[in-house]
């Protein structure tokens, strides 16, 4: 299977997972797109759920396959979130926000009793760090904000502000900015996130810890159901 098919494989699995009147948290980027259409399809077959999306792009998404939607006000105890991530490691802490929500995302984890995660092979690392560490951050004291980051991860190299593809500085959903930290290694992914949950002018880091259950990773020789240690 090349990449995108063992995200599709990954969501299928995931899927199995749903049952009649959950309440489903959806997440953002590429393997979670599989997951928010195969959902539609059971629900066009008739599986009554109700779900939160933890993005304007998954919203768009669902909208348009008309799975039924709620926010968390409405709904703020969820059973089910189904979402992907950047890499993961052995105790399925995760690093995400490549795709820009990892603040809502991370509300809305937070707020599941389970927390799937769906992946091809590639996110499954021996460590966490490669892929760098995305920080939300507010647009005022970005400079002083952006030194304290780096002094805090101990970076090797600059954090960078994340920017589109016309060189403006990307913005999330909730109006803020992304910081994208090159790290190589992170050997302590609790203490680099309390000491960036500390600094002033962040407003979330992109490592989850114990926020996963169960991973779903797929790959070239099938498909794997990984649950945390």
């Amino acid at each position: 299977m090349d990449i995108d098919a063992q995200k599709r494989a990954a969501a299928a699995c995931a899927v199995e997972f749903v049952r009649p009147g959950m309440r489903i948290g959806l997440g953002t980027g590429s393997t979670a797109r599989h997951f928010v259409e195969l959902l539609a399809e059971r629900v066009r077959g008739g599986l009554p759920v109700i779900a939160v999306p933890t993005s304007e792009a998954t919203r768009s998404d669902a909208e348009r396959l008309n799975v039924p939607l709620t926010t968390l006000d409405e709904t703020p105890e969820l059973d089910l979130t189904v979402d992907g991530a950047d890499e993961i490691a052995p105790d399925l802490t995760l690093i995400k926000g490549g795709g820009g929500a990892l603040l809502c995302e991370k509300i809305v984890a937070s707020a599941s009793a389970r927390l799937v995660i769906i992946a091809d092979e590639s996110k499954w690392v021996p460590t966490l760090g490669r892929f760098p560490l995305p920080v939300e951050v507010v647009q005022f004291g970005l400079a002083a904000t952006r030194r304290a980051v780096e002094a805090a991860a101990g970076a090797p190299g600059p954090a960078l502000l994340r920017r589109t593809s016309d060189g403006h500085a990307f913005v999330t959903d909730q109006g803020h900015w992304v910081l994208d930290v090159a790290l190589e290694r992170i050997p302590d992914p609790r203490g680099l996130g309390d000491r960036l949950a500390a600094i002033p002018g962040v407003v979330e880091h992109g490592l989850f810890i114990g926020l996963a259950q169960t991973v779903v990773l797929a790959g070239s020789e099938g498909v794997r159901v990984i649950e945390r240690p």
